[in-house]
């Protein structure tokens, strides 16, 4: 089928393209035109501090705005978050899934949200509720986390110095690995000493020196096997320790990003207007139009299949249905 084929029957079946756009365009304006009217605000929220800052160890890197605003968004339809806002501003939360909206400015880390209903009443609490509730489970939680972190560790250091004074009160002897290496510093000095009496020829001072000697190593003899034991202690002990310290540190970003965090210092929140009826309009007739004409377009193509399909069964239905002549009356006919 050539172009002048399709315009020929575009041309008949001009109605349909015409009326079924008109039609859906209508509609769709109708639905528009008599729905309640609505209400809508923004919240803005600027945090700089959050995001590659001396407080933002948590988003850094050339994503790190990107990586912000999507896990902003993720918490502001988080069943937890919505359940929160829906408990202070008393909007039920399927009502506020359907009305936020979350937006990015530009490339910075700088954000919008956006909430759309039908009781102005309702918009501005629902923008505060949302910013601060998403902020606090973003950052505030972190702190909770840390902290438990700190008190694990605490835990792991009292314990393991608790299993210390264990071990020393079990042995009857404190710091053995300090006495170990002072006893082998004063056996050293010995020997030197008992060298030096051997060289001057004094009997007395090198029988002294000797039965310190023994006395010594008798001690180093004593503390040797048990020293692994202790040092394993000590090594739980030093290991639980700089745990403790990475905790503490940990604890003290989290409270740093909390502070930076505050929905009073990155927040601001905007009037609540009426959301132009001719924005919405526009923004909904001409897709619901589009599709209109589209499907205007298959009906067209449709009706046209089904009209060509019953013209031409009709020449073969006749031809079927035409009576046969008797044999006699063909011979006759002939000359």
């Amino acid at each position: 089928m050539e172009i002048v084929d399709y315009l020929r029957v575009a041309r008949r079946r001009l109605w349909v393209l015409v009326g079924v756009p008109v039609l859906a365009t209508g509609a769709a304006a109708a639905i528009v035109l008599l729905a309640p009217q609505q209400f809508s605000g923004t919240a803005y929220v600027a945090a700089p501090a959050l995001v590659g800052g001396t407080a933002g160890t948590q988003y850094t890197g050339t994503q790190a705005a990107s990586q912000f605003v999507a896990a902003f968004g993720a918490a502001v339809t988080s069943p937890r978050v919505l359940a929160d806002v829906a408990a202070d501003t008393g909007v039920p939360p399927e009502r506020l899934r359907d009305g936020l909206a979350i937006s990015q400015v530009g490339a910075s880390s700088q954000l919008e949200v956006t909430y759309t209903a039908g009781d102005r009443a309702t918009v501005a609490p629902v923008l505060t509720a949302t910013t601060t509730r998403a902020l606090a489970f973003l950052f505030s939680s972190q702190v909770g986390i840390a902290t438990g972190e700190v008190e694990a560790a605490n835990a792991d250091v009292t314990a393991a110095t608790r299993a210390i004074g264990e071990w020393e009160k079990a042995n009857k002897v404190s710091q053995p690995d300090r006495i170990y290496q002072a006893t082998l510093g004063e056996l050293t000095s010995l020997r030197q000493q008992q060298l030096s009496m051997q060289a001057v020829g004094n009997g007395r001072g090198v029988d002294a020196a000797t039965s310190a000697i023994t006395a010594a190593q008798k001690k180093l003899d004593e503390l040797g096997p048990k020293l692994p034991d202790y040092q394993a202690l000590l090594a739980q002990r030093d290991a639980a320790t700089n745990a403790l310290s990475q905790a503490r540190e940990g604890l003290q970003a989290a409270r740093a990003q909390a502070q930076a965090a505050d929905p009073k210092q990155v927040t601001s929140i905007g009037e609540a207007h009426e959301v132009s009826r001719l924005t919405e309009l526009v923004r909904t007739a001409l897709p619901v139009g589009g599709a209109g004409l589209l499907l205007g377009v298959l009906l067209v193509g449709v009706l046209e299949l089904l009209s060509r399909g019953r013209a031409a069964t009709r020449p073969a239905a006749a031809s079927t249905a035409a009576p046969a002549l008797p044999a006699e009356t063909v011979t006759a006919a002939r000359p």
